[in-house]
């Protein structure tokens, strides 16, 4: 697979790059950014996947996140992929809505109607990007770890559970943890998916802990100042399932908190180092 370089800035020590491919998965241009922190020749770095929210691309955490710092001193690959395809054809929402269509493709694969050609981010991200991002860069395809915000943090989650084998650990700050359950999620899932409720279950973090699917431990971070909390996010419902289930999660309620960079640059920290400790394990 071949890719462009877009930008490449040195940071930390490492390399800050944002790429551009033609995906097979989404049949457009996908943009996705990269930090490779120093390392000698040869080396294979493990690689945290951070998977963005509604709104977003790969630009906000990438400008945002404030996570180079710590992964230039951990050695941590970190690589941000877009939230939707884009391009001339690409449908959207028709209300021109922020909460599904382009920057909210939710991470799954759509099957139902026009959208279905090109909503493909479920396969996407954890397919042909991984895929991709394996061969160019000095990755261990062994120390992957992944984790996300919001929208991104249901994407994170349901990823980890399906793919257990695959990921070492899994975070997420202000995750739509049960989005069959909540507004965001059911127009985002019976626009993609249908109406078929099943299905739905596949991509639903609570759902598929319910389901039999388990993790060996989960960290979770939201803010108390979260306007979307009580509506949207619903932790209580994460941490409910992962008891009945006895999947260890350790769920921080952050006080003053609210649901932006602000917050997550905050922990991101705090995140990145508990990824390396088991990354590193």
């Amino acid at each position: 697979m071949t890719m462009q370089t877009v930008s490449l800035n040195k940071s930390h020590g490492g390399t800050q790059g944002v790429y551009k491919h033609a995906s097979r998965e989404t049949k457009t241009d996908m943009t996705f950014s990269v930090y490779v922190p120093p390392h000698s020749d040869g080396a294979k770095l493990p690689v945290v996947w951070y998977l963005s929210g509604l709104t977003c691309t790969h630009a906000n955490v990438t400008e945002k996140g404030e996570f180079r710092s710590v992964c230039a001193q951990l050695g941590l690959i970190f690589v941000a992929p877009d939230t939707s395809p884009r391009g001339e054809g690409v449908p959207g929402d028709p209300a021109n809505a922020y909460d599904v269509g382009l920057c909210a493709g939710f991470y799954v694969e759509a099957t139902k109607g026009p959208v279905a050609r090109n909503y493909r981010m479920w396969s996407y991200v954890t397919e042909e990007l991984a895929e991709l991002v394996a061969e160019q860069f000095p990755v261990d395809p062994k120390r992957q770890s992944i984790l996300g915000h919001s929208m991104g943090g249901h994407g994170a989650l349901t990823a980890a559970l399906r793919h257990r084998g695959r990921y070492r650990a899994a975070s997420a700050f202000a995750p739509i943890v049960a989005p069959s359950q909540v507004p965001w999620g059911i127009k985002a899932l019976s626009g993609y998916l249908g109406d078929n409720k099943e299905t739905w279950r596949g991509h639903d973090a609570v759902a598929l802990i319910e389901n039999g699917a388990r993790f060996s431990d989960l960290l979770v971070d939201y803010g108390d100042a979260d306007p979307f909390l009580a509506e949207q996010l619903r932790p209580e419902l994460l941490q409910a399932a992962c008891e009945r289930a006895n999947i260890p999660l350790t769920l921080h309620r952050q006080e003053g908190y609210d649901h932006s960079y602000y917050f997550i640059s905050t922990f991101m920290s705090d995140h990145l180092r508990w990824h390396a400790a088991r990354l590193n394990a």
